[in-house]
């Protein structure tokens, strides 16, 4: 893989920063795409533009709103309150997301030259999502080589791994500090450590203070 090319779906978060970092490791030349489908914090969009600037990626937005009108939630709508009561969906979910953003990634892979796609999807801090779980990436995979006759490759780093794993990996690629300071997981919009209290900071929290336990006890 060392001589080809990647497109990673980017949204400036823990997971895709870190799978950023390990596509630049894979490939000869990667690029990445963000979605703006009128997400709640905004700041994600600068976010991950900043974070390609720097890291010398090109990057390309392309505007998904269409998303926001065919299926309001809790992402996209301030008004909606995060939720996810037992037995139903979380209401961050946003049907076909990934989906979309995957197909749409595929389109300009294969416009660029690139026959790999690069995505944070995890099925094992699984949140209710069923666009995050392996079977519907390897589906799409096959349905995508298809519909546009093209080797795609869909890579998905982190699918079998936890959030604690997710910081021993970006660790491992020298990118742990850069992902700490730097990425916005926060559904407040509040880029590195996050507000602390919403469900994404929570869970980046746990895996942060896990990994670090682990680190320091392998130290001793």
């Amino acid at each position: 893989m060392k001589k080809e090319k990647a497109v990673v779906v980017f949204s400036g978060g823990q997971d895709s920063t870190t799978c950023l970092f390990w596509a630049i490791e894979q490939f000869a030349e990667v690029e990445a795409v963000t979605f703006n489908y009128n997400q709640r914090h905004k700041l994600e969009i600068d976010c991950a533009a900043e974070i390609a600037k720097e890291l010398g990626i090109k990057h390309t937005v392309l505007d998904m709103s269409l998303l926001n009108q065919l299926a309001p939630n809790a992402l996209t709508r301030t008004d909606m309150e995060i939720t996810h009561e037992e037995g139903e969906l979380p209401s961050t979910f946003v049907d076909g997301r990934n989906l979309l953003f995957l197909s749409f990634a595929a389109v300009l892979a294969k416009q660029v030259g690139a026959r790999h796609i690069v995505t944070g999807v995890c099925e094992t801090d699984f949140s209710g999502y069923p666009d995050c779980r392996d079977v519907f990436v390897k589906s799409l995979n096959v349905t995508l080589n298809l519909s546009m006759d093209y080797p795609f490759v869909i890579h998905t780093p982190l699918m079998w791994i936890d959030k604690a794993e997710t910081w021993k990996l970006s660790d491992e690629l020298g990118a742990f500090e850069f992902v700490r300071e730097k990425t916005l997981t926060c559904y407040n919009g509040i880029i590195g450590d996050g507000c602390g209290e919403c469900p994404a900071c929570q869970l980046r929290k746990a895996g942060l203070d896990t990994y670090l336990q682990e680190r320091e006890g392998a130290n001793n």
